[in-house]
């Protein structure tokens, strides 16, 4: 008996043929995937002729064909486009290919390069396309749009001009793992989803992501149907809070990462916490039992950053240095640091935080340094600091 998977229709044959990854808990080792997430992919069937755009993880190769099987015979696929070359949309390209043996595959140059680089694909089934340049299906026409650095150097869009669908690969992207299609079907908490994974993915290429949304004023943009996540069918909102995210718009909110051991260093935070939040939005952020995923969210739009922490032989508690690595290499907007720590025999944490604070844009303000429990004189030290970063942040 016949598997039958499930395929949605998003536009007139335009077909979701993704999976669903339900277990995978990290991505690249780094990221906590507490949802799972999706390799979306999607069929365009045109009059004459018919596209994949993108493909999936290692290991859905064949639930991939059987949902285009549910659709068209794979083994008649006239083109198939890598938007992507990163595994999780590219890897089933071999796959494809293995099917469809006169299909092409459309990348850009460095997407061609890097795909020969990772995957056992000949190099004559490649056609390099470029940004402007259209696929004419017969009824309908794919435009590639260029769009590099979001997040690798080969990305593109590709634009179903028609329909004014977007298939713009990561971008707009978002890990979560849902029997809803749609974004309007999953609710509100999808922006939150959406922002988390802007955080881990695309923060570091602010820039990048500005001049992709510039470029997207020129097209009328019906639908996104990006790689990962849910389908926007009614996207003013997630363009919208693209554009605050890549204008680094920063709200009146202090982020205070910290870990506590023996209590001294959250008596700290709590005072801390207690008088900013007088004055601006304070968001304790407790490193140890909160997935960091929910960090590079709250990084995108926070003005001011409080490390907290104790020093472990020397330095900085092992999670927050980890803590604190991440942040700098996301690359936030955030204008304004401030570090808290307690130790016993010995300090040098703020010394190797304050190392960490340097090579990033913002502005350290201060550091309060407590040893033992700290006492009245120490806390006032944390009030003046709050003080001094909530008027900053003001």
């Amino acid at each position: 008996m016949a598997i039958t998977r499930e395929v949605r229709e998003i536009s007139s044959d335009v077909y979701w043929v993704g999976v669903r990854d339900w277990d995978r808990k990290f991505f690249d080792k780094l990221v906590p995937l507490p949802e799972g997430t999706t390799y979306n992919a999607y069929l365009v069937q045109g009059e004459d002729k018919t596209a994949l755009v993108d493909t999936v993880n290692p290991g859905f190769e064949k639930e991939l064909e059987e949902k285009i099987r549910q659709v068209t015979d794979p083994e008649g696929l006239d083109y198939l486009i890598m938007n992507h070359a990163e595994p999780d949309h590219a890897n089933g390209l071999s796959h494809m290919v293995s099917l469809a043996g006169d299909a092409e595959i459309l990348a850009t140059k460095k997407g061609k390069d890097m795909a020969l680089s990772l995957y056992d694909l000949p190099e004559e089934k490649f056609h390099v396309v470029e940004g402007g340049d259209t696929l004419d299906l017969g009824d309908k026409i794919l435009e590639f749009i260029e769009a590099p650095w979001l997040h690798w150097p080969e990305t593109m869009f590709t634009y179903y001009r028609e329909e004014g669908v977007l298939f713009p690969s990561d971008f707009f992207g978002a890990h979560v793992a849902t029997p809803k299609l749609y974004a309007d079907e999953f609710g509100e908490d999808v922006l939150k989803r959406a922002k988390d994974y802007f955080g881990e993915i695309m923060m570091p290429f602010r820039p990048r992501a500005k001049r992709a949304l510039d470029k997207l004023e020129e097209y009328e943009v019906n639908t996104i149907a990006p790689s990962h996540g849910v389908i926007y069918r009614n996207p003013e909102k997630i363009l919208e809070a693209h554009r605050s995210w890549t204008g680094a718009e920063l709200d009146e909110k202090v982020l205070i990462p910290y870990v506590s051991m023996w209590g001294s260093t959250a008596e700290m935070v709590h005072v801390l916490r207690e008088t900013i939040a007088s004055e601006v939005d304070a968001v304790p952020f407790e490193v140890s039992s909160q997935n960091l995923n929910n960090l590079a969210g709250e990084l995108v739009d926070s003005a001011g950053v409080v490390f907290g922490t104790p020093t472990v032989l020397a330095g900085p508690h092992p999670q927050i240095i980890y803590t604190a690595t991440l942040a700098k290499k996301l690359n936030p907007p955030t204008k304004y640091f401030g570090i808290v720590e307690s130790h016993g025999w010995a300090g040098g944490a703020v010394r190797e935080l304050s190392k960490l604070v340097e090579g990033t844009s913002g502005e350290l303000l201060g550091a309060v340094d407590v040893k033992g429990s700290p006492e009245e004189g120490d806390l006032e030290r944390v009030i003046e600091l709050g003080e001094e970063i909530a008027e900053k942040v003001k």
